[in-house]
């Protein structure tokens, strides 16, 4: 081989070494890029997509009112059986009493503006929140179980189609509840109805009057104007007393209205141990159940 062409030979195989080194140092970069990228999206883990607050978030957010039951009709077609993510589901169109306990998370800026199933638009900035079949529309109260912070939302979009999740909420209702960083929380999820008059649906708690008969004394833990408030009532009376009151508990019907009782007692002094153990507040002695 010439001296020219041997020289030019040798050109060409140290370019194609550097050609080669190059190449892979650049992967070996890409690489450790990438699995920085993914461990920066694990540790956040909290906004799907790119999901997320907003970027202005509205002043005194925290002050906003929760939302207020109302009678409305239902809207057929938001209530009809449907599949999603492989997942099947009915929603419970029925007038009954709905409380579970489970993970929560919620939706932002990637779906403001968008069309909810109810054929609104999703404002992330109102009481709302998106359920799998609760009825839409319709209204529950959440409370975070970490923090007893309690919020009203009105139902009026599907999802999440996720097995470990319960319920999406909107921002709003997920900053109210104080769960915004963490993205998710443990909640109790309850059903709750409009109601007139001194009903007690949406109330944390009916304040308890200690009713006397001229045989029996018992404790009112609620009246309602609708049996499925007082049924709602007790179905979480039940799981919050011991299980040793379950067959005390009853419902009545007394003039138009349905009263939530525990009891009979066979003295007030029973009567005013129990409410006491109950933490009852404002207990009230009267005659006459």
């Amino acid at each position: 081989m010439k001296p020219v062409f041997r020289w030019l030979w040798l050109v060409f195989i140290s370019l194609a070494l550097v050609a080669c080194t190059t190449v892979k140092n650049a992967s070996a970069t890409s690489q450790a890029s990438t699995k920085s990228t993914k461990r920066t999206l694990a540790g956040n883990g909290k906004y799907f997509q790119h999901d997320g607050p907003a970027d202005h978030i509205p002043a005194n957010l925290d002050l906003l009112p929760d939302a207020v039951p109302q009678d409305e009709p239902l809207i057929k077609a938001a209530n009809l059986p449907y599949s999603a993510l492989g997942m099947s589901f009915r929603p419970d169109t029925r007038d009954k009493p709905y409380q579970a306990k489970g993970r929560v998370s919620w939706y932002g800026k990637q779906f403001h503006g968008r069309q909810t199933t109810s054929g609104e638009r999703y404002d992330m900035f109102a009481m709302t929140a998106a359920h799998p079949t609760l009825p839409i529309p319709s209204y529950a109260r959440v409370t975070n179980l970490k923090n007893g912070k309690s919020v009203i939302v009105r139902i009026n979009d599907r999802g999440p189609f996720h097995k470990g999740r319960l319920m999406d909420l909107s921002y709003a209702a997920a900053y109210k509840l104080d769960y915004v960083r963490q993205g998710s929380a443990t909640v109790k999820v309850e059903r709750v109805w409009p109601d007139g008059g001194d009903d007690t649906s949406a109330a944390t708690r009916p304040e308890a009057m200690l009713k006397v008969s001229n045989e029996d004394t018992y404790l009112k833990l609620g009246s309602f104007s609708r049996l499925a408030n007082a049924e709602a009532h007790m179905s979480t009376m039940e799981k919050e007393l011991d299980a040793k009151y379950d067959a005390k508990l009853g419902i009545v019907n007394q003039d138009g209205r349905y009263t939530v009782r525990l009891g009979p007692f066979r003295s007030q002094k029973a009567a005013r141990t129990v409410a006491e153990a109950l933490n009852v507040e404002n207990t009230v002695l009267s005659g006459g159940i």
